[in-house]
């Protein structure tokens, strides 16, 4: 079931749970596919359906997909006790990612395993929003887990060089993951300063050897706390 409440009124449709979850979260389904039955209801329980005019007071129009699309959009999506938890785990390992990747050590310099991160989520006993954006709910999770680990932000500039040779594949690659902010292309090599989350330090770092054998030159210029 998916449920919104407008103006003190209630607006229930049947769903397929976890097709309506999904959509909610942005996957394009159709409302066909989604709703058990094709009615809007006041209490769905006791089959008391929504009023034309109710409808056309509240959402502007009578038609049925469109009301249920925003139920679902705007509304509370009922999950199972299973799925409610499958949902909050992947969450949580979506957040832990961020963190790992952007956060680090603010005495070592070095990023927090994303284990470290989900055992400090753990102890500070944070709970996750299966509906709410990872990226939206970082900065909460954060500030609860610096109470158990040492944790900052920060970004970093480092300085690459590498062969003609493999100049054409780390330009690409570097371009496309991340923002280059100065590069300069010469007879024998290919030199750039790009900006990273500092936790994704060693990440770029792996990639960057393994498209150059090893052989390009990569250094830390410059770290900015956020």
């Amino acid at each position: 079931m998916a449920r919104l409440t407008r103006s003190g009124e209630t607006f229930e449709i049947m769903v397929d749970s976890e097709k309506a979850f999904e959509f909610k979260k942005g996957k394009d389904y159709s409302m066909e596919n989604i709703l058990a039955a094709n009615e809007i209801f006041k209490d769905a329980k006791k089959g008391e359906r929504a009023s034309s005019s109710e409808l056309e007071k509240e959402f502007g129009t009578t038609e049925v997909f469109e009301v249920a699309k925003r139920i679902i959009r705007d509304g509370e999506v009922q999950l199972t006790t299973e799925q409610r938890r499958k949902h909050v785990e992947e969450k949580k390992l979506q957040i832990a990612s961020i963190i790992s990747k952007q956060g680090v050590n603010p005495k070592t310099k070095l990023p927090h395993p994303q284990q470290r991160i989900l055992n400090a989520m753990e102890e500070a006993h944070v709970s996750v929003d299966p509906f709410k954006p990872a990226d939206e709910q970082v900065k909460r999770v954060l500030e609860a887990i610096r109470e158990i680990i040492p944790i900052s932000f920060e970004t970093i500039e480092i300085a690459i060089r590498v062969s003609m040779e493999h100049a054409g594949k780390v330009s690409s690659v570097m371009h496309s993951i991340m923002p280059v902010k100065k590069e300069e292309w010469k007879s024998d090599s290919w030199m750039a300063v790009v900006e990273i989350p500092a936790g994704m330090q060693n990440e770029i770092y792996e990639k960057i050897n393994n498209m150059t054998a090893g052989t390009a030159e990569v250094k830390v210029i410059s770290r900015k706390a956020q």
